[in-house]
């Protein structure tokens, strides 16, 4: 839930009891998909961000944390990465991340909402500055059934997806984790937006998706970042595969590579996969759930 106060504060309402405010110059577009509520802001602290439903998915000041944590972390475990298949991601910055390496050979992206992409590329050229690029194929469709019918293999599945309500919610359902792992080629890797540990309904929906995760990959891991505008402000990626585990990496080869970054490094990768005692609690009842199942 959102709200727009009379003195131009955008909030974002975490629970019934805690919220999160952003002072806003201008409201840019307010306007309804086929599927969903968009919004576009100015604001004095974060720059551009928009958001769906009442819910804020990028910033132009942070965006660059949520990006870099989901693309570099993959690319220095795989850096045989060629094909990638892209769920979500209508803001371009997974592109644009991917795209900074020159093994990448094609990128899939499935957005639901071409509005979404539309508006990003106007608003946001930051993030969807590479969507042309001739390596890149756009499909506007459903992403359950995209990954249901197709025949394609990829080294890279990356699920940038909302939250699990709404248009987002198939997307975290132990049937379409199925279909991702069936599209994985030898030595493939998966990340899925693994929400928030921190506020009760995150976290039971962390738990969810890692026991499903956890049902279909043989690797199944957890790795978090720190995002200013999100729920608590505590985030989680999920890294699964059939045969790569996330700290068997080379990072004097990834070093090598010269790609600037502000938020990932190779120590950070190291780090990132360290949990704080209470996340490990919860993912570890999750799976035990799912191993007595």
């Amino acid at each position: 839930m959102a709200e727009i106060s009379k003195n131009d504060w955008f909030y974002e309402y975490f629970t019934e009891t805690a919220k999160f405010g952003i002072k806003i110059k201008e409201h840019l577009v307010d306007t309804k998909s086929e599927f969903q509520k968009i919004d576009f802001y100015d604001s004095y602290e974060y720059g551009r961000f928009f958001t769906l439903d009442g819910f804020i998915m990028l910033t132009e000041r942070d965006e660059f944390i949520y990006h870099e944590m989901l693309v570099h972390p993959p690319m220095a475990v795989n850096p045989d990465i060629k094909d990638v298949l892209i769920i979500g991601g209508g803001d371009g910055g997974a592109v644009r991340e991917l795209l900074r390496y020159p093994g990448i050979r094609h990128i899939d992206m499935v957005e639901i909402d071409k509005m979404v992409v539309d508006l990003c590329r106007e608003y946001l050229p930051q993030t969807a500055c590479r969507l042309n690029d001739p390596r890149v194929s756009l499909h506007f469709c459903d992403g359950i059934a995209f990954v249901r019918n197709a025949q394609e293999s990829y080294d890279l599945i990356l699920v940038d997806s909302t939250d699990p309500v709404g248009v987002g919610e198939g997307l975290f359902s132990q049937a379409f984790y199925e279909d991702c792992a069936r599209l994985l080629a030898p030595g493939g890797i998966m990340i899925n937006q693994h929400e928030s540990p921190y506020y009760e309904g995150d976290a039971r929906e962390m738990e969810r998706a890692h026991k499903k995760l956890s049902s279909v990959f043989p690797v199944c891991r957890v790795y978090q970042f720190h995002m200013p505008t999100y729920a608590s402000g505590h985030w989680l990626f999920g890294f699964a595969s059939k045969d790569r585990e996330p700290l068997c990496f080379d990072a004097q080869a990834w070093n090598a590579l010269g790609l600037h970054t502000d938020y990932y490094n190779t120590e950070l990768h190291r780090g990132c996969f360290a949990l704080p005692n209470y996340v490990l609690r919860r993912l570890a009842e999750a799976k035990s759930e799912q191993d007595g199942s």
